[in-house]
C-alpha cells in the first residue's frame, strides 16, 4: 500500500503561468523525491502600468511518502 502526502506551494514566472507550474515542480524535486502529480490550485498575475509582468500559481504537490 503506498502513503501519499501533499505539500502546497507557490510559483511565479515572468513567462507564463505552464512555466510557474514546471518552475513549482522542479524547485520541489530538489528536496521531495517521488512526486507523482501536480494540480494548479490557482492562477494570478502582478500588473504594472497596466502590463502583465508576472504569473502567478498555487500548486498541490502530491508525492508518495517512503517507509
Amino acid at each position: 500500500m503506498s502513503v501519499l502526502k501533499v505539500l502546497e506551494i507557490m510559483s511565479n514566472s515572468t513567462v507564463s503561468w505552464e512555466d510557474a507550474t514546471k518552475n513549482a515542480v522542479t524547485h520541489a524535486s530538489k528536496s521531495i523525491s517521488g512526486i507523482k502529480s501536480a494540480f494548479v490550485n490557482s492562477q494570478s498575475v502582478v500588473v504594472n502600468d497596466n502590463k502583465v509582468t508576472e504569473f502567478r500559481v498555487n500548486v498541490k504537490i502530491t508525492f508518495e511518502v517512503k517507509d
